[in-house]
């Protein structure tokens, strides 16, 4: 019997190598070539004849209409997604193993089983294993249509008979066509499955949903232009060992980016999270240095989240450390807290926060988390019901946060009383029980914290 021919291809770009090699020749990624099957050579040429010239349009002339959207029934979900699921739509939700993913699939799909056709299409569990799930849940299954397949042309079959409006695949990875040879969750298999139901989405408007797995890195697993092909990107963040759970858009092609959406991990399934500031700050009994209230945008929602800072003698070479912070960027903000404040932690031990779990990228933290060294280098806490926010740039200049209206709104909403924000975001009117301090500079901003009662 021949033995069959087997490539080496690379599992970020897709190149092949007859060989195994330490670096991808294709992209220069080092231990990326895993062991696949060659796929078979088709005979003849797929470019033998010329197609007729495609019909042109006038930009100008195109109709454009606002997606309509298909709600969930869950808020959060529904939130992250931009306002719901669209029609023809494909989603691609990714997250760690058992954070949830499957959970809140099942949720929505039974809450949509109401309304519309549905289908999961489960590849990784059985039909009892599903049902077990739906009756540990307490969910009203009896319109939700179940399919245990794995095989491609089969579920593209059930899709194109039934024309469900809402199909969830679970996961993309463990799917396999019979047109290729490779095993399932190759580079091959998982690009030509999720470019046929692709396909299929937009041809039948059916929305899909791809289950993705992820890597140890946390990235998606599969070629990088598997999060291409689709419309939509989510993934899940949070500890496994936490009942709180984040679904963050990091691609929607119907909506914002960065929208975030809390859910509480219950005996029932995963919960909406109402109010989700009130995860991220804690409850101090009394006033405690190094702790500052941020306010931060995700998406188009403002959050309150505690920023703490602990500063101590470092015996040996000081440690920067940061929890949902960038560390290089607390690096720099010492540099500067130093060079234009006169603020010394050179032989200090820095430990940055950021509580309940959230991860915290953009500029605007930088205010708060330079007031939270200072506060718990100096053991003197913050004046109470203040929150900040606002970039520090190297020369120390505070630069300005976007839609700071809505970020004093917010805080004012949840009571407190005060913020210390940059010059440029002073609101042009004033915002009801709100005490507004605006600065321009890092070491005006920590002389105003002592003129604070």
């Amino acid at each position: 019997m021949a033995k069959t021919k087997t490539v080496y291809s690379c599992t970020e770009c897709g190149a092949t190598s007859p060989k195994w090699q330490g670096q991808c020749p294709g992209c220069g990624e080092w231990n990326t070539l895993v062991e696949s099957v060659a796929e078979k050579a088709t005979s003849g040429h797929r470019f033998d004849s010329l197609a007729p010239a495609a019909r042109l349009q006038n930009l100008a002339d195109i109709e454009a209409r606002e997606a309509e959207r298909i709600p969930t029934g869950i808020g959060e979900f529904d939130r992250a997604l931009g306002g719901g699921l669209v029609a023809g739509g494909v989603v691609l939700i990714g997250g760690d193993p058992g954070i949830g993913k499957s959970t809140l699939l099942l949720q929505a799909l039974s809450a949509l089983a109401e309304r519309c056709k549905v289908l999961y299409v489960s590849g990784e569990e059985s039909g009892e294993q599903v049902a077990l799930r739906a009756r540990r849940l307490d969910l009203d299954a009896r319109g939700l249509k179940l399919m245990a397949e794995i095989n491609l042309e089969r579920i593209l079959a059930t899709l194109q008979s039934e024309q469900p409006q809402v199909a969830v695949i679970d996961s993309i990875q463990t799917l396999w066509s019979d047109q290729l040879s490779s095993a399932p969750g190759s580079v091959a298999q998982v690009r030509e499955c999720a470019a046929q139901l692709t396909r299929l989405a937009k041809q039948t408007g059916t929305t899909v949903i791809l289950v993705g797995h992820v890597t140890k890195e946390g990235a998606l697993a599969g070629p990088r232009v598997l999060e291409h092909i689709v419309d939509t990107v989510l993934y899940f963040e949070g500890d496994t060992h936490s009942s709180f759970r984040l679904v963050r858009a990091f691609k929607n092609r119907f909506g914002a980016v960065n929208e975030l959406g809390v859910f509480a991990m219950t005996d029932r399934g995963l919960k909406g999270v109402n109010n989700p500031s009130a995860l991220f700050l804690s409850q101090h009994g009394q006033d405690v240095a190094g702790s500052c209230v941020l306010v931060t945008q995700e998406g188009t929602r403002p959050l309150l989240v505690e920023i703490q800072a602990l500063v101590d003698t470092a015996h040996g070479n000081p440690r920067r450390l940061t929890v949902g912070l960038d560390a290089q960027r607390l690096a720099m903000l010492l540099a500067v807290l130093h060079r234009h404040a006169g603020i010394v932690c050179f032989d200090q031990d820095v430990f940055v926060n950021a509580v309940g779990g959230v991860r915290i990228g953009e500029p605007a933290a930088d205010l708060a988390v330079l007031l939270s060294i200072n506060s718990s280098l100096k053991n003197k806490p913050l004046p109470q019901k203040l929150v900040v926010f606002g970039e520090v740039g190297l020369a120390g200049e505070i630069r300005p946060a976007p839609r700071g209206q809505e970020r004093l709104k917010e805080a004012a909403k949840l009571g407190f009383t005060r913020a210390l924000i940059p010059e440029a975001n002073r609101p042009k009117q004033p915002i009801p029980g709100m005490e507004i301090f605006a600065v321009r500079r890092v070491e005006e901003a920590v002389a105003r914290i002592r003129e604070i009662e």
